[in-house]
């Protein structure tokens, strides 16, 4: 998606050969336009899949699911991070590492909203080491829905989320990916493959 991967380019900032930071427009400031653009993207790709609700994890993969939402006509779920007085008993929870936090979390998703009935569509704003789309997975396998896919804005292609979970035979569309980080360069899938 070329609107994405220009703002990454313009607004994106590598701190390391491992890490993007990209919070000018996608998980601390989000730009709105580029969160429709990013809706409608996934919508297309997912559109035969029989999509009934979208699942995604707290914080940063709430505004490009909410958008592919908008757009499919479908709810969109959300896994919580932290405990709450309101969300406390009848979870489905898994456990998931973070490496950027250096620490594992139980992420947790009420019963009440999804089943054996649902087509989930599963959405995140990166996939790196893929612990956050296996706990996603992991709990809709627990629900008995069919899994329709991963949607991702920006994958990791050097590091092994993506493979781990194709491994698994679910489908992956990463909007953007990054196959290098080196020498402060963002480098695109298709930069490498068109050399």
């Amino acid at each position: 998606m070329n609107a994405l991967k220009e703002k990454i380019l313009q607004d994106g900032k590598v701190l390391s050969d491992s890490v993007l930071k990209v919070d000018a427009f996608l998980n601390h400031q989000i730009d709105p336009q580029l969160m429709k653009e990013i809706g409608e993207e996934f919508a297309e790709r997912f559109q035969r899949q029989g999509i009934t609700k979208i699942l995604s994890i707290e914080s940063s993969g709430i505004a490009p699911a909410v958008m592919t939402g908008l757009v499919m006509n479908v709810p969109v779920i959300f896994a919580r991070k932290r405990k709450s007085l309101t969300l406390s008993d009848n979870l489905y929870i898994s456990n998931v590492y973070s490496y950027t936090k250096n620490e594992s979390n139980d992420i947790s998703v009420s019963r009440d909203f999804i089943n054996s009935e649902d087509t989930i569509l599963i959405m995140d704003d990166f996939l790196a080491n893929g612990q956050a789309a296996m706990g996603l997975i992991d709990i809709v396998q627990q629900s008995g829905a069919a899994i329709a896919g991963i949607g991702i804005v920006i994958e990791k292609g050097f590091q092994p989320g993506g493979k781990l979970i194709q491994e698994h035979g679910i489908q992956v569309e990463s909007l953007a990916n990054i196959t290098s980080l080196k020498n402060r360069k963002v480098t695109f899938l298709e930069e490498v493959d068109s050399k």
